[in-house]
């Protein structure tokens, strides 16, 4: 007899500070952008896309509660745990930069940027609903090492890097969170009374920070004033842009970011289940779909994803609970106005050694939970997000210094590292990562076939400028579709499918059995 699903454990309370913190600076930074980068009055800030964003936030959440508790009751597993899920952080970027802001700088209406938004939105969740239905398929014939290398390298890199820098840049904040974190999540040490290391992380870090006057008590009284909102429903604002020849000319970012959403979801899914935890694909990832769409019949512009993390929360004790309450903590922020309250009170400083922790935990885990032999594999699928976020980095640093890429020009940035080459390996780094991580793994296994095929799925995806394909425009890199633009890569690839057939001909004639 199976035991009764617990739906509060010790470990949801630490797993909710690590979620909470990680939402909770996604909506500072929708709030912080659509109003300095949009100039978006704040009734539509406030009004609309937070009231969306927390429609979309507590419905997933809810579901992928119940979903654990589903699976705990089918399994018989002492504890399971529950996928977890926010606003997908790089569709965040895109949308309003290549997006909403085109739109605003040619027609300096704020209303219809945000409405192009929603068909935005809309769409990319459409394209992640429809996913769910051959992402298992996907998931079947993808190596485990291909799909957990690039969430690896996500997390060093996106997650791990950024944390660790601010962690590093107040050590007298940062320090003591830290020191909490890793005593009990890497030493395994029960604090006394069995505190969640989490929750002493972000009490003492707040108090610490207050403490050294780090914070604004100014901004914090300020920011104490509850304007309740009501989500509303802007389907006829929506469907109106969805239908208009703005949403056709955006096209090239939308179908990409909910095809790099869909993939990532799915890589998440496999992560959870090295873990130890198996969703459906279909199911799991039809919801991350109907979410966004959701967020967009409600106002908001951004699409929601099944997040990195899963196996950290695991290792946390975290079950369904955690995600229950950061569902519904969200959601209060957002209808009463206290995003900028909250952000005002706790410095992400206090969060970011759980942060931390959850990246070097996906880290260890593509190497942990795949054959040694396939370590190789996992490493090389690091080299896109290294490069993605090595650009992000040079990108925000020239903004910083008042320039761009494109004034400083490519050649004379060619004079300090090869620019191109990082430019052209971000471009579509997540399926850059999983397709030589795939054919890695099929030389190691010495299915030399099968490693040419992915040559040649890696020639076609290059050749839609999905993978490789940029251009210079008004100061920003911006994706370049077709194979005028990526055709090197074509015939690279290409070539390598070749010798791939090849030798595993070779091999055949020999004598050699290809298993491939």
């Amino acid at each position: 007899m199976n035991k009764p699903f617990c739906w509060w454990r010790q470990g949801d309370l630490d797993g909710f500070f690590g979620l909470f913190v990680d939402n909770l600076i996604q909506l500072i930074l929708i709030v912080v952008l659509c109003g300095s980068i949009l100039q978006m009055p704040n009734e539509m800030v406030f009004g609309r896309i937070l009231p969306g964003v927390a429609v979309s936030l507590l419905v997933g959440n809810l579901f992928y509660a119940f979903q654990a508790g589903k699976l705990a009751q089918s399994s018989g597993q002492a504890q399971v745990t529950a996928l977890p899920y926010g606003v997908n952080t790089v569709s965040l970027f895109a949308f309003i930069l290549f997006v909403m802001k085109p739109v605003l700088d040619q027609t300096q209406d704020v209303e219809l940027a945000w409405k192009v938004g929603l068909a935005a939105c809309l769409g990319s969740g459409l394209i992640e609903f429809a996913g769910a239905f051959v992402a298992g398929w996907v998931k079947r014939i993808t190596p485990r090492a291909a799909l957990l290398a690039t969430l690896a390298g996500i997390a060093i890199t996106f997650i791990s890097m950024d944390f660790c820098f601010r962690i590093f840049a107040d050590p007298l904040v940062g320090f003591v969170p830290l020191a909490f974190i890793l005593i009990q999540y890497i030493g395994r040490v029960r604090l006394p009374a069995d505190i969640p290391a989490g929750l002493l992380a972000v009490v003492f870090g707040t108090l610490l920070a207050w403490q050294l006057g780090r914070m604004d008590g100014a901004a914090l009284m300020n920011a104490l004033h509850i304007e309740p909102q009501i989500p509303r429903l802007f389907v006829a604002d929506m469907m109106e842009a969805t239908f208009s020849a703005y949403l056709v000319n955006f096209l090239p970012v939308i179908v990409p970011m909910g095809l790099f959403n869909l993939l990532g979801s799915l890589q998440n899914l496999e992560s959870a289940e090295a873990a130890g935890d198996v969703y459906p694909v279909k199911s799991s990832l039809a919801m991350n779909g109907i979410g966004t769409m959701a967020a967009a019949c409600f106002g908001s512009v951004f699409p929601t994803t099944i997040y990195i993390g899963h196996p950290g929360w695991k290792k946390m004790g975290a079950g369904a609970g955690y995600s229950v309450a950061n569902g519904i903590a969200i959601t209060l922020l957002c209808l009463l106005g206290l995003v900028g309250f909250v952000s005002a009170l706790v410095p992400v400083e206090a969060g970011a050694a759980i942060l931390l922790w959850i990246g070097i935990t996906i880290a260890a885990q593509a190497f942990e939970v795949t054959p040694g032999a396939h370590a190789p594999a996992v490493v090389v699928g690091f080299f896109p997000a290294l490069a993605a976020w090595g650009l992000l980095v040079l990108e925000g640093a020239l903004r910083a210094a008042g320039t761009n890429v494109e004034a400083v020009g490519i050649q004379a940035l060619s004079l300090q590292l090869p620019i191109a080459g990082l430019i052209a390996l971000e471009r579509g780094f997540i399926f850059t990562s999983m397709i030589l991580s795939a054919m890695t793994v099929c030389l190691i296994e010495k299915h030399y076939r099968t490693a040419g095929l992915w040559a040649l799925v890696a020639a076609a995806i290059s050749a839609t400028g999905l993978m490789h394909g940029y251009t210079l425009a008004n100061g920003a890199i911006v994706n370049a579709y077709g194979p005028s633009y990526t055709w090197p890569f074509v015939l690279g690839y290409t070539a390598i499918a070749a010798i791939f057939f090849g030798f595993g001909w070779y091999q055949k004639k020999t004598g050699t059995t290809d298993a491939g």
